[in-house]
């Protein structure tokens, strides 16, 4: 039987890729999208490039028949998500693409992002949406938090290691290259095409990230101790993907093996032969991740590479992967389609 879908945020760059996601899904229709301040337009003049699907006109939330919807995927910007799921039917399914419901203790959601949390009731129920690593518990979830996309590519890497213990937790470094969509649709100075292009920048350097509060989570908990990684962004003149570059102490064909053996069985996820390095090329429209290990000059360090869409894998494809199991359907339905080349 087709699920019924509602979007909510819509006119946003996650909720665009959504919506052209779901459009092929042969068990997920889309019977409601929003976006506030677009609502009664239709999709094709907020959108052109969808302008060939038939689509619901963008609505206000409070218009919305919830009862005809089987889950509901939250595009909206963060701290907006928490008051909204709130009010939504107890029963509705939920995938929140926000950074609200990502972390568990209110104190740490507090710390990284400024303000107290407004539904800690329900951010305790929140499953964390990283699928490869946390299947199970998606399945029988009410309510699934995205990762952020940095926080998904970097943890693709490094939580195996983490598992099996071949590296040195202490000496964790990871670089990251982020394309400028992940900064969402609004519109930013920094983001102005004569102040971006032909240059690249770090950003939210010395640890001040919002996406490290992941990596303190999940990192700690594998390790039951405190891992605290050194992780920078730079902000690059192309529109999707990331590209995250770790610098680990440990033997690089040990990394490459664990690498390679976690992974062997999972749809999405490819590991490439041993000294051969990704390119966001490769993943660019899609919900692949590649992988790659090669050893360093001197001898027990090792730099991992690891390359997603941020929209795709790191986002909104992750959010259809999920949902697919949370209403039952095969989990990579609708998400085989081949990256975008050239």
């Amino acid at each position: 039987m087709t699920k019924s879908i509602a979007i909510l945020g819509a006119s946003g760059y996650t909720g665009a890729e959504l919506v052209r996601l779901i459009a092929t899904h042969p068990d997920q229709r889309i019977t409601a999208l929003t976006g506030e301040r677009k609502a009664g337009l239709p999709m094709a003049q907020v959108f052109p490039f969808l302008r060939h699907l038939d689509l619901p006109d963008l609505a206000r939330i409070e218009d919305v028949d919830f009862a005809k919807v089987d889950l509901a995927f939250c595009a909206l910007p963060h701290a907006t998500s928490q008051a909204v799921i709130r009010d939504l039917p107890r029963d509705l399914k939920i995938v929140d693409l926000s950074a609200d419901f990502r972390l568990r203790d209110p104190a740490a959601y507090e710390k990284w992002y400024g303000k107290p949390h407004a539904a800690p009731e329900i951010q305790r129920e929140a499953v964390y949406g990283l699928t490869e690593f946390y299947r199970e518990q998606i399945r029988a979830a009410r309510l699934v938090a995205g990762t952020g996309c940095n926080a998904a590519t970097g943890q693709y890497i490094l939580r195996p290691l983490i598992e099996a213990g071949v590296i040195d937790l202490d000496r964790i470094i990871l670089d990251l290259k982020c394309g400028v969509s992940g900064a969402g649709r609004a519109l930013k100075e920094n983001l102005l095409h004569a102040e971006l292009s032909e240059g690249t920048h770090a950003y939210s350097a010395g640890g001040t990230h919002r996406h490290l509060g992941e990596f303190d989570q999940e990192f700690s908990a594998l390790a039951g101790r405190d891992v605290r990684i050194q992780f920078t962004p730079h902000l690059m003149p192309f529109n999707r993907g990331i590209l995250a570059t770790a610098w680990l102490d440990g033997d690089a064909r040990e990394i490459h093996a664990v690498l390679q053996d976690r992974y062997c069985a999972e749809s999405f996820i490819c590991v490439l032969p041993f000294g051969t390095i990704p390119s966001t090329h490769d993943v660019r429209g899609s919900n692949f991740v590649h992988m790659g290990v090669v050893g360093d000059r001197v001898p027990g360090r090792a730099m991992a590479v690891a390359v997603l869409d941020n929209l795709c894998k790191g986002s909104s494809g992750q959010a259809v992967q999920n949902a697919n199991l949370m209403l039952g359907l095969e989990e990579t339905t609708g998400l085989m389609g081949a990256p975008l080349f050239p």
